[in-house]
Order: structure tokens, then sequence, then C-alpha cells
């Protein structure tokens, strides 16, 4: 009596079952961990966290203002927005609306009302929980809702997946605004981020990085004639600042190449915040040849951030980290949303882009690199700041961690892609 071997089909679609079950049980783990972690965080408030206060450096031919906290900012927004003349150009991932979300609608509701013109840019993905009533918008204001699913009949093009995680705002052609802060009253007091305004000639990148976007979407949006937004293109360029765009439609990714380029020339140190660490291997491996080769390597993420499965994720990279000589250094009390970088005293970046697969290959962001040793001076002080507010990891404190957290981060790290 023979046995029959099963087929090579059979057993292939036995393997495809089996992974199958398993990535279900994975998400659902997941999900079930963000939904208890968010039951936990219910009426709990951070504590206070040091911030330093905005400062000023001219760079080229203008200046750079940088931001660590949410007042500062607003303020300074909202006077810019009061103070407009002729054009705002406003964007933002998430546009809460709670008293601040009301504070800037009714501003750029004013200006549009003395005949400024008012381009607004918010995802609607973003803003499913937000109130269909604060969405409703004067007809003066050009808005566009980038929309919750933008693929269409195109279901495998994954070029159309990418949420707008981009924050910008622009007024007239002298000032700009970028940086990590959405606009909300917990952004205001509770999280500590970063932001830049700009001024001079490289006010005119963020403006044609707002009208690309807008030019390439405005046939999705729900009110208005589809009105193109057409800029006069400024001649002079700003060396010392350039402006780095993902956009996903057009499989641009240039922020990640961005990042490794600036690593892989470090020569002295590396200083990295970020809210969100999942990146490619490629990515890794940079930051542990620099530290490998000498280079002061240091990593700044939450103790506990607002999203409880990419901590665990980004874990999963702290072993190699270490063993390469990068020092972890895990914000305690409030929640660090900045994502900014320095290198050598020389080179910096700020943006919206996280250093994880959905920013870095994903959605759209931006992010300005500046080659200024004073601003890289600046975001070195912030970052000791931020530093004197943290617990460092060390490598004997990680290799003592329990089996329960070692198995945890081995499970979930499949899902390292999808974040």
């Amino acid at each position: 009596m023979s046995l029959r071997r099963p087929s090579p089909t059979r057993l292939l679609t036995v393997a495809r079952k089996t992974l199958l079950s398993v990535l279900t049980v994975q998400l659902g783990v997941a999900i079930v961990m963000s939904l208890v972690d968010s039951y936990r965080r219910r009426g709990k408030k951070p504590k206070p966290f040091p911030v330093s206060p905005p400062s000023t450096v001219e760079v080229g031919f203008g200046s750079v203002t940088t931001y660590t906290f949410g007042k500062d900012l607003y303020d300074d927004m909202i006077a810019a927005i009061e103070g407009a003349k002729k054009q705002i150009l406003f964007e933002t991932y998430i546009w809460k609306g709670d008293a601040t979300g009301e504070r800037f609608k009714d501003a750029l509701a004013a200006a549009a009302d003395r005949g400024v013109e008012v381009y607004c840019i918010y995802d609607g993905f973003a803003n499913l929980v937000v109130s269909p009533v604060f969405k409703r918008f004067p007809d003066n204001m050009l808005v566009l809702r980038y929309p919750v699913y933008a693929a269409g009949w195109r279901f495998f093009d994954l070029s159309r997946y990418g949420r707008d995680h981009r924050k910008i705002l622009v007024v007239d052609d002298n000032t700009g605004f970028v940086g990590g802060y959405n606009i909300g009253s917990a952004y205001e007091t509770e999280w500590r981020d970063t932001h830049v305004r700009i001024t001079g000639p490289a006010v005119w990148d963020l403006k044609r990085a707002f009208a690309d976007f807008w030019n390439l979407n405005r046939r999705r949006r729900i009110r208005h004639s589809e009105r193109p937004l057409l800029l006069e293109t400024a001649s002079t360029w700003e060396p010392q600042i350039r402006v780095q765009r993902n956009v996903p439609r057009l499989w641009m990714f240039p922020i990640r190449s961005m990042y490794i380029e600036a690593i892989n020339r470090a020569s002295r140190n590396v200083w990295i915040t970020t809210a969100y660490f999942t990146p490619d291997q490629d990515f890794v491996n940079a930051m542990r040849h620099a530290a490998q080769r000498g280079v002061d390597v240091r990593l700044l993420l939450p103790l506990k951030s607002n999203h409880i499965v990419a901590d665990w994720i980004s874990r999963g990279y702290f072993t190699q980290l270490l063993d390469a000589g990068v020092r972890v250094f895990r914000y305690k009390d409030a929640m660090v949303h900045a994502k900014t970088a320095t290198v050598d005293g020389t080179w910096t970046t700020v943006g919206t882009a996280n250093i994880d697969r959905l920013s870095l290959t994903g959605n759209y962001e931006i992010n300005v690199e500046f080659i200024d040793e004073s601003l890289a001076k600046q975001l070195e002080q912030i970052f000791a700041t931020d530093e004197g507010n943290c617990l460092e990891l060390t490598s004997l404190e990680w290799e003592a961690r329990d089996l329960h957290r070692k198995f945890t981060e081995f499970f979930l790290a499949p899902l390292r892609p999808l974040l």
C-alpha cells in the first residue's frame, strides 16, 4: 500500500491559508492592543514638559524661527493670517473641531471676507471623527478635502493610497510655516512638537509644494469650480534651504534618501527625534554603520506614543541599534511628535515625515533641509533640552526585559511594512 504525496498546488494552498491566518491574528492582536490602550488613556493628562522659546536665526536671504510649544506657534500663525493681504495657503493633516480648530477656521474665514484668497486642504481620513458641521466652510473659502479613498476604480494602484500628512501655512509671498504640528487644542499645550517659520525666497518652494498638490487633486473637490492654483515662479533660489517632497502619485520619495545620505556623510554626530520609528533595514544599517565608525548617533522617541502598536514594533530595532553603539532616549510624561534631525553641526531637517514606512515610502510629506551652522546649533540645543526629559535605554536594561515582551515584539514584527 503506497501513500499519496500532497500535490504542490495543495501545499501552496495550505501555506497561503496558514500565512493569512497568522496575519489575521496579528492584526487582531494589534487592534485589541490599540483599543485597550485607548481605554486606559481616557481622562489622563500629560505632565508639563520643558520647552524652548521661539528663536530666530538668519539663513541665507531670509530667516528661520523654531517653535517647540504649540501655543507660541499658533499665536504667530494666527497673527500671520490676520495680517494677510493677498493670499493664504493652509494645509493640515488633522484639523480638530475644538476651540483651537475654530480659532483657525474663524481667522481664515475673516481673511476671506476682507478679500484675501484663502485655499485650504485637509485629509478626509484623518478627520473622520470631526463633526460634519465643523467641516462646512464659507463659500468664499476654497477648500479641498483629500478623500478618504482616493484610488477610485484603480484598486491596485498603490500610488493612490497615500494620505496627505503635510502641515503647511503660507501667507502672501513672504512667510511660510511647516513642521509636525497639526491643529487642535491638545497639540497646543500637551504635545511636544517642532515647527519652523521661514521668510525669504524659500517661501516660494512651500507655495509651489502647496500648488502642486492642489492642482494634482483639485478634481476631487466637493465644492467650487475646478479652479487651478497658478503661481508666478520666483527666479531667486535659496541655496541653503531645500524643500523635499514625497509625492506617491509620482512615485517620488526623496525624504528617505535625504536622511540616509546625511547619515552616511556624518563624521561627528547624528541626532534624530521622531514620533514613530519603523524604518526599513537600509535606514537602520545607515545608523548602525555611522555609530560603528565613531559617530555620536542618538535616537529620541516617545516613551509611550499615541500608537501603542508602533511602539512595540519600533522596539524590535533596539537590539541591533544598541549593539552598534546608537544611544536611544525615550521621552517621558508627554507625547513627542517632532520630526527633526541634525548632523555634524551643519545640516538640519524639520518637517512632517516620521521615520516609518508610511511617511518615507507612502504618504504625501514635506521636509525642509537647512545647511546652516546657526540653525543646527539651535536644534542641537533643543535636542539637549528634550534629552533632559528622557530616560536613556541601556543595553543591560534592554537585554533584561521579560520573555513576554520579547515574544510580543517578535510576533508583531511582520506588521512593520504596514506602519
